[in-house]
């Protein structure tokens, strides 16, 4: 397979190019763990970024903004972006942000998580966990008072 890295598993995405985009499951973190991102500034920016991302078949589902890392639902058009360069141009531009508050790169350890999501159960529990990340985290008393999450475009399985 090419453009496969040794250290890392192969992407499934050539697997689904025939059906309909897949949905993933999808966590990065900043490096050294830092809490940066459960802010204001970052919750509106990544939301900004994400809704005119969805414009250009880059579609973000729900999302938590933890201190140090994020989990998102994503469907990328198979046939316009890889997984991974989508990822990648993602972290880049929610660096903005964190550049703009004065933190200096890097940003984000590299490369991500990912799991295709392949029915609607698995997708509902990935959901419950990850909205029940900050209550984990013991951020929050109530997973819904987590203000850093939320839906950008309703995806169903």
């Amino acid at each position: 397979m090419k453009n496969h890295h040794p250290n890392r598993p192969p992407r499934l995405s050539n697997v689904f190019r025939r059906f309909d985009p897949p949905l993933y499951f999808i966590t990065f973190c900043t490096f050294d763990r830092k809490p940066l991102l459960a802010t204001d500034l970052f919750h509106t920016y990544f939301v900004t970024h994400m809704k005119r991302k969805s414009d250009e078949d880059i579609v973000c589902g729900e999302f938590v903004i933890m201190p140090d890392h994020i989990h998102l639902f994503l469907r990328v058009d198979p046939y316009r972006y890889t997984l991974g360069k989508t990822v990648g141009f993602i972290k880049q531009a929610l660096s903005q942000p964190l550049r703009q508050q004065g933190i200096t790169p890097p940003h984000w350890q590299p490369g991500f998580f990912d799991h295709i999501l392949r029915n609607a159960d698995s997708y509902s529990n990935k959901w419950n966990y990850v909205r029940n990340n900050p209550l984990r985290a013991g951020l929050v008393e109530h997973s819904s008072d987590w203000k850093y999450q939320g839906t950008i475009t309703p995806i169903q399985y």
